[in-house]
């Protein structure tokens, strides 16, 4: 295996309670030690204008380091609790297998992600809570909405990396249309077609049924190779590889990525096992369903949605984000000028700015008409 990922030394990696900060906390669920971070300061102060904690979520390859920017300000300027936390196989989170099935709850599925967000509203001692989640963060998010919408007071999606679903109500018109030419038809005509219905009705089963054996085996051939020494191996050289140019690409501008950016993104890179991981991070997702967007529901959702997005987002592109913005009824959606799929470590001040007035407008009630 490759003994230098992204100038980290892997001979060197260390238990993740080694390499916390000096505001490091870590919190039991389920068996694995998550790490977080809270900002409860202005709380103190009697500045407490949002009565619901915030919950931030980062996406793929992210930690609660990408947050820091945008932590105190948050809590400053609504005057309650800001708390990011890292998911199983990221930042400083315990790392453990799944494949012995030792593990009540595979700490790597989509299901974890919901159940330890709302560990962390529990933990808060809070009802609800105002979810914002980035990139694949927004999916633990709108996740944890469908799971238990009474615990979400609001959500606020950044890039959210969420296929936004494609209209389909003309398609479903000429189905009506032509059911209903169908019924004019004659006796001898309503049988052959019923029969042709029938035969192809088997062929498209007999084709899913042999294409869901070709994905389950591709699956299971695919899952082994990643779990394999050498899916390892390969992981550690795609991150070599990869990783630091992944981090340019998310910005806009890649000069403001410095090297404590850089070092940020890394850190979690010198925790024992963090390739294994991975490697079982990615077969989780490979095969569970539950992790797959509830793109259908999307229509269903009832609490206040806030989408922000940058212009130039090169990872997830913003007409997705508006795509998804007019799916969902009543959402608000925002577009940050020269900007990337990072908002809120890019353009901090803009995107604080943004989620300030959607807080003020959903939950701070308007002045009083004079009278």
């Amino acid at each position: 295996m490759p003994r230098v990922v992204a100038t980290i030394n892997q001979d060197e990696t260390q238990d993740p309670t080694t390499l916390a900060d000096s505001d490091s906390c870590f919190s039991t669920f389920n068996g694995v030690q998550i790490h977080h971070k809270i900002i409860s300061d202005a709380l103190q102060q009697g500045k407490k204008r949002l009565t619901h904690p915030i919950i931030l979520l980062h996406g793929f390859g992210a930690s609660v380091f990408s947050w820091s920017r945008v932590m105190k300000p948050l809590a400053d300027a609504t005057g309650s609790q800001v708390v990011a936390f890292d998911r199983p196989a990221f930042g400083l989170t315990s790392r453990g297998q799944t494949s012995s099935g030792s593990q009540p709850l595979n700490p790597y599925s989509m299901m974890f992600s919901v159940l330890a967000t709302m560990h962390f509203i529990d933990f808060l001692a809070a009802d609800k809570a105002v979810l914002v989640g980035h990139s694949a963060g927004a999916l633990v998010a709108v996740d944890t909405y469908f799971e238990a919408p009474e615990r979400v007071a609001a959500l606020i999606l950044v890039a959210p990396a969420i296929l936004a679903p494609f209209s389909i109500k003309s398609a479903v018109k000429e189905n009506q249309k032509g059911n209903n030419q169908n019924q004019r038809k004659g006796l001898d005509s309503n049988t052959r077609d019923n029969f042709l219905f029938m035969f192809v009705s088997l062929i498209m089963g007999l084709t899913k049924w042999i294409g869901g054996m070709i994905y389950s085996l591709y699956q299971k051939t695919l899952s082994a190779i990643l779990l394999s020494a050498f899916g390892v191996t390969l992981i550690r050289m795609i991150i070599d590889k990869f990783g630091t140019q992944a981090v340019r690409i998310a910005w806009y501008d890649s000069k403001q990525v410095t090297d404590d950016v850089l070092q940020g993104y890394t850190k979690p890179l010198m925790v024992k096992g963090w390739d294994r991981a991975l490697a079982e991070f990615t077969v989780t997702i490979l095969t569970d369903s539950a992790s797959v967007s509830k793109d259908k529901r999307l229509s269903e959702i009832s609490s206040p949605v806030l989408i922000i997005t940058g212009d130039t987002d090169r990872l997830v592109p913003s007409w997705n984000s508006e795509r998804l913005a007019r799916a969902i009824p009543g959402s608000s959606f925002r577009v940050i000028d020269k900007c990337g799929h990072v908002p809120h470590e890019e353009k901090s001040h803009e995107f604080l700015s943004i989620v300030d007035e959607f807080l003020q407008g959903v939950f701070e009630a308007p002045p009083l008409a004079a009278t």
